[in-house]
């Protein structure tokens, strides 16, 4: 039988006074968190140093109630808060210990019967822990984490191991049989692994041979697959058990008797009086696996709690979109500091040929944003609309049986127009020694695509900027230039990082609600700070919608990931290219 399951519903559980009110406090706080885990809302808790009748937790059934013993918690009780999951990885076994004997309160929904054998209830019961776990996991698999991380203390406990070298487990198939069953039953559950089992798998199979254990592997891989409440048949695999074992199903205490009648004691027999006791290998194999599962569990990651999770990223976006606004302030207000190489050279006015790309591209993101009004079909019992003779005899024949008159004879088909996104567009472009060829082409564009914003009939906004040392405008978000800025490219420096939140800040890139481009002229060649961060803020715009073109003009070049790449076989296309991706956006937009 388990020793930290009693299914006597004489027991009382360990009578225990805490010393100190802040295992009181503790007690309740676990009990809060306990309706969820295990489903049910019945269960009392108690956390005191020695609860848990020798082991790490108890569940005791008749009185649903669940011991803790708080010599296991290893933190101070007054600083824990349980309903942080951040909070539980300071003390994991205990916490895995209290999951699992909420396992227990859920899943082992049976209980062997008065008149049982008591080998046969052991060994039911002994094949219950894996089956239960197995079953908690597929219900709430985040508390695989927990669990694994109780295995030792758990384990230890029932197998005697470090309590004394007396009773710790021998080279018996009796304490073989017991240790497949609690960590080869675990590994097929899904709470351990093969590898991390394999150390034990070798010497179980040493001591049993391949064939019984076999046989042992199928049994509880049927109790895996048995249902909560299933009694009857968990004591049938406890009967087979204990035939494949050759133990008396009778014996009132089966493991006082491990080995079977005539069956040698692989360890070479027990040592004479006198002699120093040593751990079996079996003994050692079990230490191995359970130290190497808690080193394992110390550097994995617990569950982290969804909610906080939701908080903590609402935070960071919200300091982000701070961030952003503030620096589209000083970039758009001010137009950032005098001094530095990133400087803008001048007006000029613009060309006719400008001119006519800016109404073409007006033209075209309104066509792009052009949706079909929606058919909307509805039916009524009253003109106006189109007769259905199969709604008038049903009205009828509701009528004629003093029924109330539900059939709707009319039906009309009402076209509703959609409501057109609006479109928000950025410009960034490197102004470094290398992008010389950017200049002109990027400054028509610039203007070209803030000028058909005023002209189109789709709400728009554009803006951008050029990037060096530091981030400077050309055109302004709703507030279309007369004339074209140009700008010089000798800097040595790349702040793509400022470039991104001047533009996400100024126009809302990373809020959904619109069609949102932003556009990168950029070789890519940036020292490793700006590459670093920029691509953080490039994956914030991609996650949030906001998609990104980047243009180059060599393959070789080294753009940010994540990027929609277009490399310019001719400069003189990049208006085109920036516009055909505007269009290109909106039309997506429109279609959702």
């Amino acid at each position: 039988m388990s020793t930290h399951f009693t299914a006597d519903p004489t027991a009382t559980g360990a009578a225990v006074f805490p010393a100190r009110p802040e295992w009181l406090t503790l007690s309740a706080a676990f009990a809060d968190e306990v309706p969820v885990i295990a489903d049910r809302d019945d269960l009392v808790v108690s956390v005191a140093p020695g609860a848990g009748g020798g082991a790490p937790a108890c569940f005791y059934p008749h009185r649903a109630l669940i011991e803790v013993d708080g010599d296991h918690l290893g933190v101070d009780p007054a600083t824990v808060d349980p309903a942080n999951l951040s909070d539980r990885p300071r003390y994991a076994p205990a916490w895995g210990a209290l999951t699992h004997e909420c396992g227990h309160a859920k899943h082992t929904a049976w209980e062997p019967p008065d008149d049982a054998p008591p080998a046969v209830v052991a060994a039911a019961m002994l094949l219950e822990e894996p089956r239960m776990e197995a079953a908690h996991i597929r219900r709430r698999p985040d508390d695989r984490h927990w669990l694994r991380a109780c295995v030792n203390g758990i384990v230890a406990t029932d197998l005697h191991l470090y309590a004394d070298p007396a009773t710790a487990p021998k080279m018996t198939p009796a304490d073989a049989a017991r240790s497949a069953a609690l960590l080869l039953g675990r590994a097929d559950g899904g709470v351990l692994t093969n590898a991390e089992v394999y150390p034990l798998a070798r010497v179980v199979e040493d001591v049993l041979g391949a064939d019984v254990l076999g046989k042992l592997r199928a049994v509880w891989r049927q109790a895996l697959r048995t249902a909560d409440d299933a009694g009857e048949e968990m004591l049938d695999l406890g009967r087979q058990w204990c035939e494949i074992l050759g133990t008396d199903p009778d014996d009132p205490d089966p493991a006082a008797h491990p080995a079977s009648p005539g069956t040698p004691d692989p360890s070479g027999g027990s040592p004479g009086p006198g002699a120093p006791t040593s751990p079996s290998p079996l003994a050692d194999a079990i230490a191995a696996v359970l130290d190497g599962v808690a080193a394992k569990v110390a550097g994995e990651k617990a569950p982290e709690d969804p909610a906080a999770v939701a908080a903590a990223a609402k935070e960071h976006e919200e300091a982000a979109e701070k961030k952003a606004g503030q620096v589209a302030r000083r970039v758009f207000g001010t137009g950032g500091p005098r001094g530095g190489d990133t400087r803008t050279a001048g007006t000029r006015p613009p060309t006719p040929e400008e001119c006519t790309a800016a109404r073409v591209l007006a033209r075209a993101l309104d066509t792009a944003g052009s949706r079909e009004r929606v058919a909307v079909r509805s039916a009524s019992e009253v003109p106006p609309g189109r007769l259905r003779m199969r709604g008038v005899r049903a009205a009828e024949a509701q009528r004629a049986a003093g029924a109330v008159v539900t059939a709707e004879p009319f039906t009309r088909t009402i076209r509703t127009p959609v409501t057109v996104p609006p479109l928000r567009v950025g410009i960034a472009c490197d102004v470094s020694g290398s992008m010389g060829w950017a200049r002109a082409h990027v400054a028509s564009a610039a203007w070209i695509l803030s000028n058909a914003a005023r002209h189109t009939r789709v709400p728009a906004d554009t803006a951008s900027v050029i990037f060096g040392h530091h981030v400077r405008p050309l055109t302004r978000p709703g507030n279309p230039p007369a004339e074209v800025t140009e700008f010089h490219s000798d800097d040595n420096y790349e702040d793509i990082p400022r470039a991104l939140d001047a533009l996400d800040g100024s126009l809302g890139l990373s809020r959904p609600g619109a069609a949102r481009l932003v556009v990168v002229v950029s070789d890519g060649n940036y020292r490793a700070d700006p590459r670093r961060n920029g691509q953080k803020k490039l994956d914030r715009l991609r996650t949030s919608g906001c998609a990104v073109l980047w243009l180059t003009t060599s393959e070789f070049d080294t753009p940010l990931d994540g990027a929609t790449v277009h490399v310019l076989t001719d400069p003189t296309t990049a208006a085109r290219a920036i516009g055909h991706a505007a269009t290109t956006a909106l039309r997506a937009a429109a279609r959702r």
